[in-house]
């Protein structure tokens, strides 16, 4: 008999990774700073024109003089490394 295989399904916060707001990291497509974090669903589906949207980082691209923000929704993978950590969105209580 076969034991069924268990995925492990990612989590949002898989998905993000250390991209908090403040946080600068670097891939194949250029050096970015998180702007903004943004977990509202209905938002995210908005901002990246994608309704399977669950959060959207919001970028800019410091390699470039001109770069303006955007609002990206790719997954945290071993191609990103991280440069600068961010902001966690919730501070703990004192």
């Amino acid at each position: 008999m076969m034991l069924p295989t268990i995925v492990s399904v990612p989590t949002v916060a898989d998905e993000i990774g250390p991209r908090y707001p403040g946080a600068i990291y670097q891939n194949v497509d250029g050096r970015f700073e998180v702007l903004a974090l943004i977990t509202d669903p209905a938002e995210a589906a908005r901002l990246l024109r994608r309704d399977s949207a669950r959060w959207a980082v919001i970028v800019r691209d410091t390699l470039r003089a001109d770069g303006q923000p955007f609002p990206v929704g790719s997954v945290w993978t071993t191609e990103d490394y991280l440069l600068r950590p961010g902001r966690p969105p919730y501070a703990p209580a004192a």
